[in-house]
């Protein structure tokens, strides 16, 4: 097989890659689950606070019968989910405030990603939130338009957010997937044989991802502490009624996501 791969958005936004994926004139994608949220509701359970206690139990995951259900639901839009991959979970950076409880956040302005449950974690514990581009989120904290941001390790590494960031909980209290998917009219086309070695493929990458990923941790953390930031921990149970909020306002709302925190908050 012969792939021709176009990254960093040459193909335009989540919505337009999915569009043409769905529409048969680009095969394959990755895509996060924080925007297929927006298209199928019940990708909105991965964003579930503290529903798994590391990476390697959010890999394992992938495999249980509502995380499958979950992919299926991509079919009625002409797509099939093929797998899950995780690039980290997610932490909490903060501009000049150290914030040691979720009670500390109230009235802080942070950049979180545009879908709901996320930004309803933190609206939660009385932060507000704002959706801000990427590429406009340096500035916004250097700035003081926002107060500090949800992240990851490596992408505060990358982007160089050290500069202009004090702090960083490491609260992993989400977990990032992205969605491998194919068009369902190329997919259906092909040989079983063939589809096969797509789903292989995509599997041994999905378990490479997760392990390469959970092995960086220590040393993201060291690396932002020698460019100066405090890194720190908060303890998950300090969220115990943010969780439950979560839950009791998600749950109703799709009997997968109902599935997903009942078969996870353990």
């Amino acid at each position: 097989m012969k792939l021709e791969i176009y990254p960093s958005s040459q193909l335009g936004t989540e919505a337009d890659m999915v569009q043409q994926i769905g529409a048969g004139s680009v095969d394959f994608g990755l895509i996060t689950a924080a925007y297929l949220s927006s298209r199928s509701p019940s990708f909105s359970a991965w964003f579930t606070p503290y529903a798994f206690p590391d990476l390697k139990a959010a890999n394992e995951a992938r495999h249980t019968d509502v995380a499958k259900k979950i992919l299926a639901t991509l079919e009625q839009q002409g797509l099939v989910g093929l797998d899950y991959l995780f690039a980290g979970q997610r932490v909490m950076l903060f501009k000049d405030k150290e914030v040691l409880k979720p009670e500390d956040m109230a009235g802080l302005k942070l950049r979180v990603t545009p879908s709901p449950p996320l930004q309803d974690f933190y609206k939660f514990a009385g932060a507000s939130t704002e959706g801000l581009p990427l590429p406009e989120v340096y500035s916004a904290v250097q700035t003081g338009v926002i107060d500090g941001m949800d992240m990851d390790l490596d992408a505060t590494i990358t982007n160089k957010y050290y500069e202009v960031v004090k702090y960083g909980a490491v609260t992993n209290h989400m977990v990032w997937p992205a969605v491998a998917m194919v068009s369902k009219g190329t997919f259906d086309k092909m040989p079983d044989e063939d589809k096969q070695i797509v789903r292989d493929a995509i599997a041994a990458a999905a378990d490479f991802s997760a392990t390469t990923r959970a092995g960086q941790e220590e040393e993201f953390k060291k690396t932002l502490s020698d460019k100066g930031m405090k890194i720190y921990e908060i303890d998950p149970a300090l969220f115990g009624p943010i969780m439950k909020e979560f839950d009791q306002k998600y749950g109703p709302t799709n009997p997968l996501i109902q599935e997903f925190i009942d078969t996870f908050r353990k």
